[in-house]
Order: C-alpha cells, then sequence, then structure tokens
C-alpha cells in the first residue's frame, strides 16, 4: 500500500513538471487544475470498459454529475496521495476543485439520482450506459436582483473539460429536416474498479449559442438546428415550447436507440435476439419515444411488426418518479405529427392494439382529445414498472396507476431509491468519513449496512463529542463558503435548519416562509429563542413557473425584512443560496442541524436530499411522505420529527374536494402569517404583484394544501429546536440516523435494479 501510494506521489510529480515545465510549487491553481484533469482523464481512459454480453441503457433527460474531480480521484483510488502532494507544494485541493466548472446537465433529484446511478452501475461492475443531451447552458444559472430570481445562461463549456468526442455520429430524422449527431463521453468510474462505463452526450454542431444573450434565457425557439440542445427543459408554456421539448426528447432516444443497436449487433447479436444485450430504462416518460423509434428501426432492418413489437417490449423498463402531470406527459398527437411524423403510424398501432384488448379508456394511449399518454405506452409495452420509494409504490399500484396495475400486477415493482455515499461522506463531509473509520472500520465504503455497527456508540460520550466538532467545522466551513459566494455573514453557533431542492409548490418552502413570519413576529413580541436560528433555502424555479418564482421573492424579501430589523436578525436569519446546485449542496448538507422533508404527503416519490442529510448526521423534520416513511421505520419515532396528515387521508381530500384554503387561513394561529404577505412591511421590501399573487394561491386554491398541516408544522418545528438544546440525546439521535442510513445506498438500489428487472451477465 505504502510502495503504491508513493509510486501514485511520484508519477503526478513528474507529469506535472514534464507537462509544464516546473515544479508543482511554482504553478499557479488553474495551471494545477488543468494538469490534474489531464491526468486524472488519462488515468480514466487507460481503463478498459465493462463488456458483458448484456448492456443496459439508462436514459435521461437529466445527469446532475456535478464536479468530477473529487470524485474521479476517489474513485481511482489517488485522492490522499494527490491531495498529500498538493499539500506538500502548498497547494489545496479544495481550491483547486473550485476553479472546476460544474457540468450543468441536470436540475433536480431525477438528475441527481441519475448520477449517482451511473456511479453503482460502474462500481459494482456492471455494463450499462447513460444516454443524454450534451446541454450548452443546462436550465440556467440562478441570479437575485430585487430580491427575485433571474436567469441567465449557465455557461459551463470549456475546450478543456470532461468530456471527450468521439467518432460516433447519426442521421436523426424530423419531419421537415434531418440532423446529424455529435457524441461525447465522460467516462464513468467504479469505486476500487479496474473498469468503467461511459455516459453518452449527444449534440449537433450547428447549435448557435449567438441566438442567447449573456443576460437572459430567451431565444427563438423555432430555429431547431441552432438552438437543440442550448437549454435543459425549454419555456414550454407555448406551442414552440412544448415542440421543442418534443424535438429534444427525440433526438435523444433516436440517438441512444441506433448506438444501442450498433453496439448489439458488433456483440454478435441478429436483432431478432436483441433484448438477450440490451435493456433500456427509461427515466420518467422524457424517453418513452425510444419504444416506437425502437420498433421503427427494427423495420427498417427486416423485422416484421409484430416481433418489433414483442422484442422492444422485453428490453425496455419504465421507472416512474412523481405522480405530478409534468412528469406524466400527455403530448398533443397533431404536436407529434409536426416533430416525428414517422412515428404516429407506430404509436396508433399501438394504441389500437391495446384498445382492441382493453375497453377501458383510461388505460389508452391515445386519449378522447388526442393526447399521447407517454406512461401508458410504457407499462403497455414495456416489461417492468417501477416506483423509487415504497409508498410512492403502494399509491401507483393503489390509485395513481390502479388500473394498469389490474392489468399487469405482474409488472409492478419497488426500487427504494438511494445515493452514493462515497460522494456525500469521502469528498463531502471527510471529518466523518475518517470518524467512521476509526469507529466501525472502512468496510462501510463498499457496503454503506456496514454502518449499522455505528449504533453500538449512540450513547459513547467520545463519539458524540466528535460528531458536534465534525459539526461546528462543517459549519465553519459553509461560513466562509457563503461569506465568499454571497458575501452573507453567518452566526456559527445558530442552528442550520435547511431546505434546499427544486423550487415547487408541492415540496412546500411557501410553507417554511410562513413558519419564517411566524418565527418573525414571535419574536417582534418579545419571546426570544433559546439558541439563534438561521434558516437556509436553495432551488431553481421552472422558467415558466410563475408561483415557484413568487415563493422566492417572499423568502428573499424575508431575508432583506429581518436583515435589516435590529429586534429581529440577531436571532433569526434567512438565507436563499444563489444557484444552488451539486458544489453547493456539498458545502451545505454536511453543516446541517434539520433537514426539511415537507412535501405535501403523497405527492413525493422518495426524496434523495433526505438521504444525504441523514447520513450526514441531519435530524428530519418531515411529512409521511416519500422515502421519510422508510427513515422513519428504520429509525424509529424518537429520532425522527414527522408532522402533517397522512398520504391516504390527503387524497381522500383531493377525492372529496373537501379542503378548503379560505376557511383555514381565517384560523387564528394563521390569518397573522398569511395577511403578513401583503403586509406594509413586505411590500416595501417587495414586488406587489408578486406577493399578492402568492397571497392569493395560498388563501383560494393551496393546491399542496400548505395551510394543513401548517399549524402541525409549526409546533413540531418548535419542539425540534427545545430538543436541539440536549446536546447528549440530540447527537444520540444523529447516531442512529447516521447508522441507519446504509440501506439508502445507491448501490444496494442497483444490485435491487439488476436482479430484478435489468438481469446483466
Amino acid at each position: 500500500m505504502q510502495a503504491k501510494k508513493e509510486r501514485t506521489m511520484k508519477d503526478f510529480k513528474q507529469y506535472i513538471e514534464g507537462n509544464l515545465g516546473k515544479s508543482l510549487k511554482d504553478c499557479s491553481k488553474e495551471e494545477v487544475y488543468l494538469a490534474l484533469l489531464q491526468f486524472t482523464k488519462e488515468k480514466s481512459a487507460a481503463l478498459p470498459q465493462n463488456n458483458g454480453k448484456k448492456k443496459v441503457y439508462y436514459i435521461s433527460a437529466e445527469f446532475l454529475i456535478g464536479k468530477l474531480l473529487s470524485n474521479n480521484l476517489i474513485n481511482l483510488g489517488l485522492y490522499d496521495e494527490v491531495k498529500e502532494v498538493l499539500s506538500e507544494a502548498g497547494h489545496s485541493l479544495a481550491e483547486i476543485e473550485e476553479i472546476e466548472l460544474e457540468p450543468s446537465l441536470g436540475n433536480g433529484g431525477l438528475g441527481r439520482l441519475a448520477a449517482c446511478f451511473l456511479d453503482s452501475i460502474a462500481t459494482l461492475g456492471l455494463t450499462g450506459d447513460g444516454v443524454g443531451l450534451n446541454y450548452h447552458y443546462g436550465l440556467f444559472e440562478q441570479k437575485f436582483k430585487d430580491n427575485q430570481q433571474n436567469a441567465v445562461p449557465n455557461v459551463w463549456l470549456t475546450p478543456e473539460s470532461w468530456l471527450v468526442p468521439t467518432e460516433t455520429s447519426y442521421k436523426v430524422p424530423f419531419a421537415d429536416f434531418t440532423l446529424t449527431s455529435k457524441m461525447f463521453d465522460i467516462d464513468v468510474l467504479g469505486y476500487e474498479q479496474s473498469t468503467k462505463n461511459k455516459l453518452h452526450l449527444f449534440d449537433v454542431d450547428s447549435i448557435d449559442e449567438s441566438l442567447v444573450s449573456s443576460d437572459s434565457i430567451e431565444f427563438d425557439k423555432t430555429q431547431i438546428a441552432k438552438n437543440l440542445t442550448l437549454f435543459l427543459y425549454p419555456d414550454d408554456s407555448d406551442e414552440a415550447g412544448h415542440l421543442l421539448r418534443i424535438y429534444q426528447q427525440y433526438f435523444m432516444v433516436s440517438n441512444g436507440a441506433q448506438l444501442l443497436i450498433d453496439e448489439a449487433l458488433a456483440k454478435g447479436s441478429n436483432l431478432h435476439d436483441l433484448a438477450e444485450y440490451a435493456t433500456v430504462q427509461i427515466n420518467d416518460t422524457h424517453p418513452s419515444m425510444v419504444i416506437p423509434e425502437l420498433i421503427r428501426l427494427l423495420g427498417e432492418r427486416g423485422i416484421e411488426f409484430d416481433e418489433a413489437v414483442e422484442i422492444v417490449s422485453a428490453m425496455t423498463a419504465y421507472t416512474n418518479h412523481t405522480i405530478l402531470s409534468e412528469a406524466l406527459e400527455k403530448w398533443p398527437l397533431a404536436y407529434l405529427e409536426k416533430v416525428v411524423p414517422h412515428l404516429v403510424p407506430i404509436i396508433k398501432e399501438l394504441d389500437a392494439r391495446v384498445k382492441a384488448k382493453y375497453e377501458d379508456p383510461s388505460v389508452a394511449i391515445i386519449d378522447e382529445h388526442g393526447r399521447v399518454h407517454m406512461a401508458h405506452m410504457d407499462i403497455h409495452y414495456g416489461y417492468s414498472v417501477n416506483g423509487v420509494a415504497a409508498l410512492h409504490t403502494d399509491i401507483l399500484k393503489e390509485s395513481e396507476l390502479k388500473n394498469f396495475y389490474e392489468i399487469y400486477p405482474e409488472k409492478f415493482n419497488n426500487k427504494t431509491n438511494g445515493i452514493t455515499f462515497r460522494r456525500w461522506l469521502m469528498h463531502a463531509n471527510p471529518e466523518l468519513a475518517k470518524l467512521l473509520d476509526e469507529t466501525i472500520g472502512t468496510e462501510w465504503r463498499k457496503d454503506a449496512s456496514k454502518l449499522e455497527a455505528l449504533k453500538a456508540f449512540r450513547h459513547d460520550a467520545i463519539v458524540r463529542e466528535k460528531l458536534d466538532k465534525i459539526k461546528r467545522d462543517n459549519k465553519k466551513r459553509l461560513s466562509v463558503y457563503l461569506q465568499e459566494k454571497q458575501g452573507i455573514t453567518v452566526n456559527e453557533n445558530s442552528i442550520f435548519d435547511i431546505q434546499i431542492k427544486r423550487m415547487h409548490e408541492y415540496k412546500r418552502q411557501q410553507m417554511n416562509a410562513l413558519y419564517v413570519i411566524h418565527k418573525y413576529l414571535d419574536i417582534k413580541s418579545g419571546n426570544i429563542p433559546a439558541r439563534p436560528i438561521t434558516i437556509i433555502f436553495g432551488g431553481k424555479a421552472a422558467p415558466a413557473y410563475v408561483i415557484a418564482q413568487d415563493v422566492i421573492h417572499l423568502i428573499l424579501s424575508l431575508s432583506e425584512l429581518i436583515a435589516n430589523d435590529p429586534e429581529v436578525s440577531p436571532h433569526l436569519q434567512v438565507i436563499m443560496v444563489e444557484n444552488y446546485n451539486v458544489t453547493a449542496a456539498t458545502h451545505l448538507i454536511p453543516a446541517c442541524n434539520i433537514s426539511e422533508q415537507i412535501s405535501l404527503a403523497s405527492k413525493e416519490a422518495s426524496g434523495t436530499g433526505n438521504m444525504k442529510f441523514m447520513l450526514n448526521g441531519a435530524l428530519t423534520l418531515g411529512t409521511e411522505d416519500g422515502a421519510n416513511v422508510e427513515i422513519h421505520e428504520l429509525v424509529g419515532d424518537d429520532n425522527i420529527y414527522i408532522f402533517g396528515e397522512k398520504s391516504d387521508e390527503v387524497i381522500a381530500h383531493y377525492e372529496k374536494g373537501d379542503y378548503n384554503a379560505s376557511e383555514f387561513a381565517k384560523r387564528d394561529a394563521i390569518r397573522p402569517l398569511v395577511e403578513f404577505v401583503k403586509s406594509d412591511a413586505l411590500l416595501a421590501v417587495g414586488n406587489q404583484e408578486r406577493l399578492e399573487r402568492l397571497y392569493h394561491e395560498l388563501t383560494t386554491k393551496d393546491w399542496f394544501m400548505t395551510l394543513l398541516d401548517l399549524e402541525d408544522y409549526i409546533e413540531t418545528k418548535e419542539r425540534m429546536y427545545r430538543d436541539f438544546e440536549d446536546r447528549d440525546e440530540w447527537n444520540a439521535k444523529v447516531v442512529t440516523n447516521i447508522a441507519m442510513a446504509g440501506f439508502f445506498s445507491s448501490d444496494r438500489t442497483i444490485e435491487d435494479y439488476n436482479r430484478d428487472i435489468w438481469k446483466l451477465n
């Protein structure tokens, strides 16, 4: 081991000096980063690819891979050595990492999950590649101005990056033109594996970045050849936006399908046996057109329609990540006619076969309004349908997809999501990783279930003290980060209460904001908390999602109001992290005391942020929703803070239509909070239109029932703050949470996928 270490250190020093012509200590940070990037790429390039007979193609609109330098060094087994070499030469690896631009290839949990899955597929030595698009500007870069979200292009593509250009390209036919793709690869390394997989990202040479100005994400959505891969989820508030989404999705799946066929043929497939060589995992409905596209391509190669349907149905599997409409896409047939008319006859035939077999209109692919239900096509013509948490899968079976479950009970299964522990501990929280190594050994790095051994140390005073110190150190690091990035000074001795996730009404950031108002008014009335409280938000609102942008505005306005109030600001601080991404998450999650997982029960499929927080020693404040249910089962009632109505109660409210926001808004405990949203105090720092629109939404519609759970939420949160003061008992709860987090390893999730769905060689 020592010899390997010394050899690695020598190799790196020689590489630097040989390529730059000077010693490491004389190099700038930028020079070190570029040299380290190339060094790591060369090490990964030398690894052979996994090459089992059967490969899984994980097709996803998002891959939120984050910065890759440290992650790749960890997986190559070079992290500690490189860190030491840099330190000896006066460089900090953490500072070098800051130079790396984060690939803007995803936005929320869907994309981060896909990244964790690719990591685990490689770590388990399975043959599996990701397939997606090479977005030039990602979703957008979030800037705050006048207490509002402003979206500008997220420029991340530079001449020196992890992207490796390839010679692979395909012709993708559309209604009025054909585009030739270009494939870029990113190596996907497994932990301590001598092989690798790939993330394939498709692009076109004709993209014109000048369509977009530097201070806006507006562009001509009709110039497809020039705009196709500019943005992830372009604004779809008009027909042009919808059509662009369809162009993107088809471009992604057509390239993936052509690649899949070529690779199978190269391995010896005769295409009749294609399902023995490939399986496709459809990640939500964005890649659903892969089904008719594969049927079309097989037809072009001489396979009869019936057999093509049979082949494709035996090799495609569908993951449902949410029951929300935006992920259960329904495209008007007229739109598909405009973009991919060659797929329409196939889709119509697939629909006709369903309708001939089942009279129930709710299971049709094409409904009475001429809309194509992509999820319905996935279920009928795939061999597996999985939810991503136990509760979510039960809801699919019992309500949302009940009619399908009755037809195909054998297809439905649960695969609770997971996270890659190596990134979220070894990289994001190395002090905690070291404590775990010293306390329970190192086996947890490859087998997360071994973390459970930590439970024996629940009442160990030394372990609890060390955990306290680690959390304080991480809070200091976060404070430095926020000061550098946003000029914000944070009280490191305060409680860090954090909610970071995509901005959406069902995730209920607005409920947390109403709590802020409660606490503000409480402090103004003379009730000073035992300890200062810092409430931190992070997340982006989709370009067309006005109410979510209004919630951001409320949070930022409250932040300004409180910061300027000398009576309140010593006791309460509200922060919205600008341009929240994976990099920010690696600072926020290790520093967190209270993890906010407060979605309306039945709406969050899983949530993976809750798993990362749990692993890093934060306690969950949450509803019985998504994976919170499983966390609750694992840690017990005493080690989690649950509030709010249960999923069956919420579903019943929707069915009966008996939730009345205006009645809740009149309650004594709620009325002052919602009225404050349009108060003179907030209007003085905020935008009247936004605040009044949000007030109206909360008090009349409130589709995700914020006010239903608000009083219980306030009461539970206050109890949590009080409990925080008993440091020994709090840290005992922390130990239990870390110890029981092993179930949520993405390695376990992928083992489940492979055992039950993919069955790779």
